[in-house]
């Protein structure tokens, strides 16, 4: 019987018991330990004032009128202003 032949189930048994053996490889330590760090630091690098809770004045500079009439304008869009841009204006002739 040739060397060859007999190598090759050789070599596929020893790749098999391998691949058995990294399946009992314990991985889940070593992420479990990190599980959740990247949402907690994003997480706090989003907050800008972690005592804003206690704040007991959270709208102080404005007059309850001026705030007011500021969300009716939000939400009826009467302070919006136009943004379109014409291509003149792009290629740098006349202005609005």
């Amino acid at each position: 019987m040739d060397n060859r032949l007999c190598s090759i189930p050789r070599s596929l048994s020893l790749l098999a018991l391998a691949a058995t053996l990294t399946a009992c490889a314990e991985t889940t330590p070593r992420w479990d330990s990190s599980f959740g760090n990247s949402v907690r630091s994003t997480f706090a690098a989003q907050v800008i004032n972690p005592a804003a809770v206690r704040n007991a004045n959270p709208a102080g500079g404005i007059d309850g009128r001026a705030a007011m009439t500021a969300q009716k304008k939000y939400e009826t869009g009467a302070g919006a202003q136009d943004t379109s841009v014409s291509a003149t204006s792009m290629i740098g002739g006349a202005s609005k």
